[in-house]
């Protein structure tokens, strides 16, 4: 039989291997009253020391490629569009303005605590300033909280992302070497934003429409598969945001396709369909993440790490605390509380992870840049991962369901 050409680490052996190992993770982190993200981590870093090389090695193409347009798309296409709307003025102050104020605050102390130069502390700010779709959402789907609250959480990590990618590319420019003037970096925003929006209606509307013909269930299924892949890789061959038109396209389908394109039968499977490959592909993300993390040399990067990781907590609560109090007295109005869970639960993990590993080969720090990177991460997704359903009891947010 002919080899299968699998990335690195993907035998299909190895596959199954994860995947039992994450069905028993499931299992026990259910006993053992764990978040799964954090046991799946925590499983994968196991595996990888106990058995060096059986863990496959994550990478920038299949962060971006394979894992990302999944998730976004399953999470869009439960926003509905009303609530999401509403929240829009508060939700783009706190991916733009709040973005840029914490990837200052990032860059600036790296820069100055850690002695990297500009750009190599420039692009570490950046890539961490936004909050990761990944890991967010995988925290929140495992604690019921308020509807509003839950809105917030999950549409700011889905959003904030192409700011911090435009940032990124802007940077990665000048590190190599390419322009950097004001009107380039403001084209660029817009381009990036208005190319992923436009990827997204184009590809969503003209297969909810060609689903509208059909009422085989299995069909309109792939033609949403279709969706979310094809609006992500268009926009990011296109020089937009893959997120933004998954975003988008998931918005369409789960508010336009479902009220009368899809059979019912259809919109059943379709929810049922990627519920399972958002688990699927979140056990995966979570085993790779703790995988990779045992190859960290924490020793070399301990004082990088400790102070990048309070930087990023700094540069955190700059992003939510003021954007959010500039809105307290309009009808976007956030209780505290809830600004709590917004700074504590601004998890970084997958996204973090995908644009360190991007980084030029150019930049000094770069070796440094991707291994604090993997260190912000794992007390990422590990502490604040694990104290965040206590938060949010003690702040009396938890609830039986998220009416």
């Amino acid at each position: 039989m002919q080899d299968l050409d699998l990335p690195a680490g993907f035998e299909p052996t190895s596959i199954g291997a994860l995947l039992l190992l994450a069905a028993l993770v499931a299992i026990a982190s259910v006993r053992l009253r764990l978040p799964y993200s954090v046991a799946l981590v925590a499983a994968g870093l196991i595996l990888a020391v106990a058995a060096p090389g059986s863990v496959p090695m994550l990478s920038r193409d299949l962060i971006f490629l394979v894992f990302l347009p999944p998730l976004v798309f399953e999470a869009a296409i439960q926003i509905p569009w009303k609530p999401f709307r509403r929240e829009l003025p508060l939700l783009s102050a706190l991916v733009t303005l709040g973005v840029v104020l914490a990837a200052a605050i990032v860059a600036g102390g790296m820069h100055w605590l850690a002695g990297w130069s500009w750009i190599g502390a420039g692009l570490f700010g950046v890539l961490v300033a936004a909050t990761d779709p990944v890991s967010v959402i995988a925290a929140f789907k495992q604690m019921p909280v308020p509807h509003r609250l839950h809105l917030l959480v999950e549409s700011e990590s889905l959003l904030n992302d192409g700011t911090a990618a435009v940032g990124f590319a802007v940077l990665a420019g000048i590190a190599a070497g390419g322009d950097a003037g004001a009107t380039t970096i403001a084209l660029k925003l817009v381009g990036t934003v208005l190319g992923g929006i436009a990827c997204g209606l184009g590809v969503s509307f003209a297969l909810v429409l060609l689903a509208g013909r059909t009422q085989d269930r299995l069909v309109e299924v792939m033609l949403t598969t279709l969706i979310a892949y094809g609006s992500f890789l268009l926009a990011e061959h296109l020089g937009g945001s893959g997120v933004i038109a998954t975003l988008t396209a998931g918005l369409v389908v789960g508010n336009y396709g479902f009220l009368g394109s899809f059979s019912d039968s259809g919109r059943e499977g379709v929810l049922n369909h990627w519920e399972f490959v958002a688990f699927l592909v979140n056990s995966l993300v979570f085993l790779l993440i703790g995988g990779a993390e045992a190859a960290v040399p924490i020793g070399t990067v301990l004082f990088a790490s400790a102070a990048a990781i309070a930087l990023s907590l700094i540069g955190r609560a700059v992003a939510v605390y003021p954007v959010m109090i500039a809105f307290a007295r309009s009808r976007l109005s956030v209780p505290w509380a809830y600004k709590h869970v917004l700074f504590w639960g601004g998890l970084r993990g997958a996204l973090a992870l995908a644009l360190a590993l991007a980084l030029p080969a150019g930049v000094a720090e770069r070796e440094e840049i991707v291994w604090v990177t993997f260190a912000v991460v794992a007390f990422s997704i590990v502490v604040q991962g694990i104290t965040m359903p206590a938060l949010v009891r003690r702040l009396g947010l938890f609830r039986a369901t998220r009416a």
